[in-house]
């Protein structure tokens, strides 16, 4: 005798269930009623799809088999039946391996029961109709075919006579799915006196010269279906017993293997790996800030649609030496990470029509003060978990509109777990193997056919993407990105059993990731080389404070494991403009350099110090001022300089109509040095202001969603299951409770007067014997309910009394106790 899924669970001890719904997080989401409502929920379309989801190939071609082997009576199957089927193939798996597939399934409450009486959920049947990929019975299709199927030796000779074009129709629908559309007319009978009409002979190759899908169907080999629109078209299907004869070379539930198909690619050499993808770290690291300081000098306007428009990337793509896709993806990433955001415009600043712009956020100062293995691990960790398909940038959208960086269209919920499950695959391998891009596609069909269907695109784009930002190198899993993924995975544990935030985030500091990076890289310099011709060479990364003075005193020629600046006369001028002065240049110099400092190096830095400041310049329009009378009378006299309309004003003294910031322009242009001052006379330090969007949140450090993340802790599912447990006793009390106490509960409306006075004097008498009594209430939601309670206290418009079963105090507001009755 079969026995429902709630009995079954009704009957497990308290660690089975939690077991279940650590398997099943989506159970608890909200917390079920009871044990029923648990049953009835397990049993749902939406939770048997996704339990289905996290199977492999080889347990879903078994729970296929418990479905076939089904008794058509009472549903049920055996672990026998389900071996004996799973090895009747040319390559029967091994019985424990069957064993261990059912027991997977059992796990998850996909099937239940003894080994003699397995049950199936009833979702499976409704999520996957075609078990195997086999049709229907013939019984159940077509009372022709069936008589067909049940003579073998008719079968058979009926299937030898069809005609290839039609043995190849049947061969496809064998393999899965059975069924197939057809086209308008195939189905037609023929004209009158065509060649169909006519018997086989020599002519025709001894096969009517029909459709094929028509023989099939003529000769009861395949069964018209419901199907189509407006009777244009049809469907047809292949019944169960036809596609089980023509598997007979492969066994009925088609090619079976225990365990992952294997990667025949050859492991390459650890060292040479980590060091691939160390040296693409630098790259990713260096790259980025370029964008962003791009972004920070241009920032790029958002279009009406949402994004950045395609000129601006292309921009930013050129400026940087990068190619498109490639920046996108570290602006997306960047974004991710919070090092980027907008930045509201005034009505009369924006661009093309844009109200806000994409620029550095102030969180984009404390990244670059990080070493290069941290400043990596928060793009690599925002890539992880930022919920955006950057693959899809540059594609054109249902409205034929491109998709453009930072976009609503890119935006993808199953981006992260794509990029988990591609990752785990590459972290289950052994260490430094490089499976290829068709192997790594093979092993998630066989991890979870389900969930990778239809996504081979995003799949390959992962991989790509992990190439790109360093994860990967010479196409196998790095060691310092093999942690990451452990590390990711070990911080969504941690979230999930602190929904709160409670936790102090220096206990969860992981960095394994970071110290075997910073292991890799070369160590960050605090010194350059001074060359002749006055070029600045950096031996390696530098360090934060290295690379700033290095911004503010030389322009870089070229970056990389080493880095090329050269001073010159304009870097200088903009290093006196931000406050050095000559002898803080030389000091730098002489401090930071491991070789001697060239003369002509010395003698740039004095004569432009010389010459700085000689001029100052004020607002008046601007006004020009200098103790040196020969040199306002040189510039009165320069042509270079006439669009300032220059006049004077006093022997050291020159105004213009234009503003000083112009002055400044023109006559820096034309070679000499002037210095702004303010109106006190004192001169003006230039250093550029760097323009910050608002801080932003990095994507890594948001919640998680509990049903596509990690199991939650047995404590706190313990603690579910008896919640459970005890709304289950509930519910039997109730349906135990008098029918006087349910028949006042049923009713929506206030009890009679008459009805809650005999309540009241119920509940009193119980208080003095201290006797249990079923109590009938309308709750807060306007619920009915019953309950089982003794009496403690009746006053002040309340009834407060205890439950027994639970030793728990409850309060009943008086006005909605409907009845109460004694326990006999």
């Amino acid at each position: 005798m079969s026995t429902s899924l709630a009995d079954h669970l009704r009957s497990l001890p308290d660690e089975s269930l939690a077991a279940l719904l650590q398997l099943r997080p989506d159970l608890v989401v909200p917390v079920p009623a009871d044990v029923a409502a648990l049953a009835i929920r397990a049993q749902s379309r939406v939770s048997v799809s996704r339990a289905l989801d996290g199977l492999d190939q080889f347990t879903l071609q078994i729970m296929d088999a418990a479905r076939l082997t089904r008794d058509p009576v009472d549903g049920t199957t055996s672990v026998d039946g389900v071996l004996a089927l799973a090895t009747t193939g040319p390559h029967p798996p091994a019985p424990t391996s069957v064993r261990a597939a059912i027991d997977r399934l059992r796990a998850r409450f996909l099937v239940y029961g003894p080994d003699h009486q397995l049950q199936l959920v009833g979702g499976i049947d409704e999520i996957s109709p075609y078990p195997a990929g086999l049709g229907r019975p013939a019984a159940e299709l077509d009372a022709r075919t069936a008589a067909l199927c049940a003579d073998p030796a008719k079968l058979r000779r009926t299937l030898l006579a069809a005609p290839p074009s039609a043995r190849a129709i049947l061969d496809r629908l064998a393999a899965g799915p059975p069924v197939g559309s057809v086209p308008p007319g195939a189905l037609q009978a023929p004209a009158t006196g065509s060649d169909d009409d006519l018997p086989p002979d020599e002519t025709n190759g001894g096969a009517p010269t029909g459709s094929p899908v028509r023989w099939l169907v003529d000769h009861r080999l395949l069964v018209r279906v419901a199907g189509g629109k407006g009777g244009t078209s049809g469907m047809v299907e292949l019944p169960r017993e036809i596609g089980l004869l023509l598997r007979r070379d492969t066994g009925p539930l088609g090619p079976l293997s225990a365990g992952p198909p294997p990667v025949a690619s050859t492991p390459r050499e650890p060292k040479a790996v980590d060091s691939a993808g160390a040296g693409q770290t630098m790259e990713v690291v260096r790259h980025t800030e370029a964008l962003l300081e791009q972004l920070a000098a241009e920032p790029a306007p958002v279009l009406r649609s949402g994004g950045i428009g395609v000129r601006d990337l292309r921009r930013l793509a050129r400026v940087t030496g990068l190619d498109e896709p490639t920046a996108a993806l570290l602006l997306e990433v960047a974004y991710a990470a919070g090092l980027a955001g907008e930045m509201e415009l005034s009505a009369s600043a924006g661009r093309y029509g844009a109200d806000q712009q994409v620029l550095p956020t102030a969180g984009y100062e404390l990244w670059r003060a990080g070493s290069l293995a941290q400043r990596w691990e928060q793009l690599a960790r925002a890539w992880l978990t930022m919920t955006r398909q950057v693959g899809l940038i540059g594609q054109r959208d249902d409205r034929d509109r491109p998709i453009t960086v930072f976009s609503a269209e890119a935006e993808r919920a199953g981006a992260p777990a794509a990029r988990r499950a591609v990752l785990g695959v590459l972290a289950d391998l052994e260490p430094a193997a490089a499976p290829t891009v068709d192997e790594v596609l093979a092993l998630l069909d066989w991890r979870a056919p389900r969930r990778s269907r239809g996504r081979e695109a995003a799949h390959r784009e992962v991989l790509a993407e992990a190439a790109t930002l360093g994860v990967t190198g010479l196409g196998a899993l790095t060691s310092y990105g093999r942690l990451l993924v452990a590390e990711a995975t070990a911080a969504e544990e941690r979230d999930s059993d602190d929904p709160l935030g409670l936790r102090n985030e220096s206990e969860d500091a992981g960095g394994t990731a970071v110290r075997v990076l910073d292991g890799l890289l070369p160590a960050p310099v605090d010194h350059f080389l001074v060359q002749a011709d006055l070029t600045v060479v950096v031996p390696g990364p530098a360090e934060p404070a290295l690379a700033a003075e290095l911004d503010a005193i030389a322009e870089p020629e070229s970056a990389g494991g080493a880095s090329v600046y050269r001073v010159t006369s304009g870097s200088v001028r903009r290093a006196l403009d931000a406050g050095y002065s000559a002898d803080d240049l030389h000091e730098l110099f002489r401090r930071r350099s491991r070789t001697p400092i060239p003369q002509g190096l010395t003698y740039l830095v004095d004569d432009v110090a010389r010459r700085h400041g000689g001029l100052r310049v004020g607002s008046a329009g601007a006004y020009l001022r200098s103790d040196d009378e020969a040199l306002l009378t040189e510039l009165l006299a320069d042509r270079r300089v006439e669009e300032l309309t220059l006049r004077r004003l006093a022997p050291t003294v020159l105004v213009t109509p234009y503003q000083s910031g112009r002055m400044l322009a023109v006559l820096r242009e034309a070679g000499y040095a002037p210095v702004a001052e303010d109106a006190t006379g004192t001169a003006v330090l230039t250093r550029a202001r760097a323009r910050r969007a608002a801080a932003r949140v990095s994507v890594a450090t948001r919640a998680i969603d509990p049903l596509t993340t990690a199991r939650l802790p047995l404590p706190r599912l313990l603690g579910v299951v008896e919640q459970i447990r005890r709304g289950d006793a509930t519910a039997r009390a109730a349906r135990r409770a008098p029918a006087a106490v349910r028949g006042s509960a049923a009713s929506t409306g206030p009890a009679p007067a008459h009805s809650h006075a005999d309540a009241l004097a119920v509940l009193q008498q119980a208080i003095r014997d201290k006797a249990l009594v079923w109590v009938g209430y309308v709750d807060a939601h306007g619920a009915t309910a019953s309950r089982l309670v003794r009496p403690v206290s009746l006053g002040a418009g309340y009834l407060r009394a205890e439950d027994e079963r639970t030793e728990m105090l409850h309060t009943f507001a008086l006005h909605r106790i409907t009845a109460a009755v004694l326990e006999k």
